[in-house]
């Protein structure tokens, strides 16, 4: 699933693009929106909170198209009459204005609702980590509320704090030297921990390539994510690959047992 400077980028993307332009044409490519057309309605603005993209739009009243990219969605801004990159039939809204295209592709959420419906959808997230109201202590005291929890499924929590996906939870571990089995009342520093958290996705949010290393490199931009079997960075011990999780719902978990000893 996407990270969450990945879907700040691409609600900068679609701001950029529509804000202030009025939609020409509508393409709802959803049951229960397929009747709906929105064209002569304004774009206001697009902003993301943690992994969910809000496009609000001032029609007959005011929108707010909610989107979610879960594991394999996408939007692209093309220009009129560009090819688009993804097949048509996967295509689940689009939003055309006088000189650009913007295509949903494989969303895993659309749906239109009245602005004052925002809260529904998205009331229930933690603090947002690349959100103007950002607020660590808030994102600790959360996380402590599940001491019994492991500290990578209260990462992935989106009620404890908003954008960390399974990559950033596998990478915040190695670097506070914590296995992510360890239950979050013995991560010795749950507050730096989350300041990692908030520094790792702001340093990223503008990069084509996401890095927890430094290195720009793909193939030397990750610790340990998608590395199991492979010599640790730093200590040169394989790299582990586990299931943690809830049956049903486990995500594939990678950490160096010498740097990330069990607490």
């Amino acid at each position: 699933m996407p990270e969450g400077d990945t879907v700040w980028r691409a609600a900068r993307r679609l701001d950029e693009a529509l804000s202030g332009r009025m939609l020409t044409r509508t393409d709802v490519r959803v049951p229960a929106y397929a009747t709906w057309d929105l064209a002569g309605a304004s774009v206001v603005e697009t902003l993301s909170r943690g992994k969910h993209l809000l496009t609000r739009i001032d029609g007959e009243q005011p929108w707010t198209l909610h989107t979610h990219l879960k594991m394999e969605g996408g939007w692209r801004v093309l220009r009129r009459g560009q090819r688009w990159p993804r097949p048509a039939h996967t295509a689940r809204i689009v939003l055309e204005t006088d000189d650009v295209v913007a295509v949903g592709f494989q969303l895993g959420i659309v749906e239109i609702l009245p602005r004052d419906g925002e809260p529904d959808v998205v009331g229930h997230l933690g603090p947002d980590l690349l959100g103007p109201d950002w607020d660590a202590v808030e994102a600790v005291r959360r996380l402590g509320e599940q001491p019994d929890r492991t500290i990578k499924e209260a990462l992935l929590d989106q009620r404890n704090l908003a954008g960390v996906g399974n990559m950033y939870a596998c990478e915040l571990c190695f670097v506070s030297g914590v296995d992510p089995h360890t239950r979050v009342s013995r991560v010795p520093d749950l507050a730096r921990m989350v300041a990692r958290a908030h520094q790792l996705l702001d340093a990223n949010r503008h990069r084509a390539v996401q890095s927890t290393t430094g290195d720009l490199h793909r193939g030397r931009n990750l610790w340990v994510y998608a590395r199991g079997g492979e010599p640790c960075r730093r200590c040169g011990t394989r790299i582990v690959r586990s299931e943690l999780g809830e049956p049903g719902v486990e995500r594939v978990t990678y950490h160096c047992p010498r740097c990330q000893p069990p607490r």
